[in-house]
């Protein structure tokens, strides 16, 4: 297994009223993130929030192309980013627990952070397609480049880890800097990821590591 230490490109925030990155997203201009009781849009140039939707927004967060998904305690909401509309919901899968989310090929990827899962689920109704099992907690999700990768924050320890989707085994891990978790993630689809940073208020643009 591949290791190497993030470097990190930029930090955003922390922001004014925002007291926790809860999830992450991005649109290809802008990235959302999760604050609790608001979805909000980050200027990725600029740094500066945008632009916010009032939402309950407790967890992962994901884009489509379209439409945002948003996790709110035990339902993932389906958002309309121009207008803040709430257009559809569907249940999160399992007990509860659920951290971060993603979006691949017609799928969401919803990890649980306690019982260190990463599902696949069918966006109109929840079904579970499929289920992977991790060593780790779970607190981010994402797909870049036909690889899956996911946020961990366990016992002071926290980064990046790539996984192989149809088992789970730890392929690739990238340990972020003391002191600096990782509450959300979504990459950039080139050669950047973006992680909140949990209670810090702060989103942090990290390296993919090359091939």
């Amino acid at each position: 297994m591949k290791h190497s230490n993030a470097e990190i490109l930029r930090e955003y925030g922390p922001f004014e009223g925002v007291e926790g990155v809860h999830g992450v997203t991005y649109d290809g201009e802008r990235i959302w993130f999760a604050s609790g009781p608001k979805l909000n849009a980050l200027d990725s140039d600029s740094g500066s929030i945008i632009g916010s939707i009032d939402v309950a927004a407790h967890a992962g967060t994901a884009f489509d192309g379209e439409h945002l998904f948003q996790i709110a305690e035990s339902r993932i909401l389906k958002i309309d980013p121009k207008t803040g509309a709430v257009v559809g919901s569907i249940p999160t899968p399992g007990d509860g627990g659920a951290s971060g989310m993603a979006w691949s090929d017609g799928s969401l990827w919803v990890g649980q952070y306690m019982d260190r899962r990463i599902h696949e689920i069918d966006p109109k109704d929840g079904k579970v397609l499929r289920t992977i099992e991790s060593d780790r907690l779970v607190t981010g999700v994402s797909w870049i480049d036909g690889e899956l990768w996911h946020g961990f924050w366990e016992d002071e320890e926290s980064g990046l880890r790539r996984v192989d989707p149809t088992c789970g085994e730890c392929l690739e891990a990238v340990r972020m800097p003391a002191g600096m978790g990782v509450s959300g993630l979504e990459s950039d689809g080139r050669d950047r990821f973006f992680c909140g940073g949990g209670k810090s208020g702060m989103v942090r643009a990290v390296r993919k590591p090359p091939r």
